[in-house]
């Protein structure tokens, strides 16, 4: 029986984020004897109105410049905020309910804006009700199939993955309950790095990425041997770096390197050779990133569905487990009645899992069948395609986000749409109706993947704090209904204001970069005998073969592979600066405090670019701030200098206000 006076500790265990010693175990902030305030209507009301608001502020970045804006952790701010200027008792736990149902809006939005765009760039017929239900469905789908897996992502594997965004958002909440010195380190450092990305990504005072070809040796390299660095500006990437720490980083950053290193000039050389003297090297005219994009990442593609298979081979006992799991739930064994009977660890019993499971399953044959027009074996192909691909790659998406924070969702839908699109059209369903079909199907898969990698960053956030993860769950559903209805709404008001594409009507559409790649690729795909370069993922696939072979995270190094590489490269700066940390004493004390407040200035970078970064979309969205702003003056090569200079004072007040950590803190 729980007690019901609780007691709360203002500080993370010392064991929060490392591998526990045999026989030991987390206690986490909420203790699990005692009840605490989660689920309240001040909790619920402000999750859905944070759902509501960064669903439609995320769909409208992502749709502008390809970037889905990370919600987690500005709702996480916004939550300990507002509960401190209203003075809300008992605010931790109704805070991680907040973040929890409010985060809905980032993943649904992620699955959503990567492939439904691209029924209106393709001009097919669409409505709400296909964006709604392919959302909702997907998303429900995501949530059931990550449940049985919680306990070994968040529990089981404690200290063993970094869960850079979780420890983030943990640090921010945990930081707003004690209030002090602690929380003026945060908003200091949230601050600097809000003002920091706004200024170059908002106000374009300088570029985003530093490339080599800022020199002439640099531009002559990167055009006759399509060799180029690039370096994000990002105070977000950076911090994400000190989190993940060295050996993660480097294993991202050095299959990267692979790929633009080795692999694009080595396409362009292999052009150079095979035309001749006579012959004209078609890749000579390319830029080295359009090479990338369209010889290289391919093969980043196989690499990560190779990485995928692989890890689920690895994790066929955690598969076993978590039927297993799903088996003692139904039967109610002495174990599963033991687990219950802790309330940090109760989950929605698995027979209501496994009924939800089979309702959202019907309901996604009946949605194939109504709102696709399909026939009844094709939608039952077309549901069987999504359960194998969407359960299967869950615990991919729950790995990568708990390795590097980054769900390679995209890089998963592009594989999803083209086995869906070659067993659709083994089952003669091609031309538009097939293309529909497909997206539909990538629509749903892509959401599912999505939240299933968004809800492991909630439930580790919980379980840290000590949340009980079977609320957590439950209001997801709620989170999930809202931001797709959301979402449905204004894809269908952006398509109807600015468009995907440049017509008389919409001159200046929206980018949706990723859900026009899409569209470029399903149109041969649904032509029968259509052309697959299937050899670039094949390659891709024995490169993952062969880095697994070496004992090196697979999923780690095809990220960095697929990845631009001006994304990865900050990684390995912030990953060095967190082994230097390591290493600064002898006193095992003064390495811990000047971890722990690294670890602090790291999650308030991120905290301050990801709010900074609604406030500069919002500002976007209602023409404050033009897109064009600053154009001419970004042209110059200057902006890339003043960058780099930028960066460079921007680690160095990290690396200076680390080691200003003392024992006392």
């Amino acid at each position: 029986m729980e007690k019901t006076t609780p007691t709360l500790s203002t500080n993370l265990p010392e064991n929060a984020y490392r591998e526990l010693k045999p026989g030991e175990v987390y206690r986490p902030v909420m203790s699990q004897e005692y009840n605490f305030p989660e689920v309240t209507s001040y909790s619920v009301i402000m999750g859905l109105l944070m759902a509501i608001i960064f669903s439609a502020a995320a769909a409208y970045s992502g749709l502008k410049i390809g970037q889905v804006m990370e919600a987690a952790i500005p709702i996480s701010i916004l939550a300990v905020g507002i509960s401190a200027a209203i003075k809300k008792r008992g605010a931790l736990g109704q805070n991680v309910i907040i973040q929890s149902i409010g985060a809905s809006s980032g993943v649904i939005v992620a699955g959503a804006i990567f492939t439904l765009p691209a029924l209106y760039i393709l001009k097919l017929d669409v409505n709400f009700f296909q964006i709604f239900f392919s959302s909702l469905l997907g998303g429900f789908l995501g949530i059931l199939f990550l449940i049985p897996f919680r306990k070994y992502f968040v529990k089981d594997m404690h200290g063993k993955f970094p869960f850079p965004e979780a420890k983030a958002t943990t640090e921010i909440l945990i930081t707003g309950e004690k209030g002090g010195k602690q929380a003026g380190i945060l908003i200091v450092s949230g601050l600097i790095g809000g003002i920091y990305d706004f200024l170059f990504n908002s106000l374009h005072l300088w570029r985003d990425v530093f490339t080599s070809r800022v020199i002439p040796a640099g531009e002559y390299i990167a055009e006759k041997a399509k060799i180029l660095f690039q370096l994000n500006m990002s105070s977000i990437i950076f911090g994400f770096g000190y989190l993940i720490g060295l050996k993660y980083s480097t294993i991202i950053t050095v299959g990267s390197l692979l790929s633009w290193f080795i692999l694009v000039p080595l396409i362009n050389q292999i052009g150079a050779i095979t035309t001749g003297t006579a012959g004209v090297n078609i890749f000579a005219a390319l830029s080295p990133e359009e090479i990338f994009k369209s010889y290289v990442r391919p093969i980043g593609i196989g690499a990560i569905a190779m990485a995928g298979i692989i890890g689920i081979l690895k994790s066929s006992k955690v598969i076993g487990g978590a039927f297993g799991l799903a088996f003692s739930g139904i039967f109610g064994t002495k174990k599963a009645k033991i687990e219950e009977e802790v309330r940090t660890q109760k989950d929605i019993k698995m027979t209501f899992v496994l009924l939800f499971i089979l309702l959202t399953l019907i309901a996604i044959f009946i949605f194939l069948l109504t709102g696709v027009n399909i026939t009844f074996v094709q939608a039952l192909i077309a549901l069987m395609t999504i359960l194998i691909i969407a359960f299967l790659f869950t615990t991919v998406a729950a790995n990568a986000i708990a390795i590097v924070g980054s769900n390679p969702v995209s890089g998963m839908t592009l594989m999803t749409l083209i086995l869906s699109s070659f067993v659709l059209v083994q089952s003669g369903l091609t031309g538009q109706q097939g293309i529909l079909s497909a997206l539909i199907i990538g629509g749903i898969v892509c959401t599912a993947l999505s939240m299933a990698g968004g809800f492991i960053t909630d439930l580790k956030v919980g379980y840290w704090l000590g949340s009980t993860p079977k609320k957590q769950e439950s209001f997801k559903f709620l989170g999930t209904l809202v931001s797709a209805a959301t979402i449905g709404i204004v894809i269908y008001i952006l398509s109807q204001a600015y468009g995907f594409i440049k017509t008389p009507e919409t001159p200046n559409p929206l980018e949706a970069p990723q859900a026009n790649a899409m569209a470029a690729v399903i149109q041969p795909l649904m032509t029968p005998g259509a052309n697959v370069n299937w050899m670039l993922y094949f390659v891709g696939a024995i490169i993952a073969i062969l880095i697994n072979w070496l004992g090196i995270s697979p999923l780690a190094f095809a990220l960095g592979m697929y990845l631009p590489l001006d994304l990865n490269t900050p990684l390995i700066i912030g990953g060095l600066i967190a082994h230097i940390v390591s290493k600064s004493s002898k006193n095992e004390k003064i390495i811990e405090a000047r971890t722990q407040r690294g670890t602090l200035i790291a999650s308030g970078f991120m905290a301050g670019a990801s709010l900074f970064g609604v406030i500069g979309a919002v500002l976007l969205f209602f023409n404050v701030i033009d897109k064009n702003f600053n154009k001419v003056w970004l042209e110059n090569p200057i902006t890339e200098v003043i960058a780099i200079v930028m960066f460079l004072i921007i680690v160095t007040y990290f690396v200076i206000d680390t080691f200003r950590a003392k024992v006392e803190e």
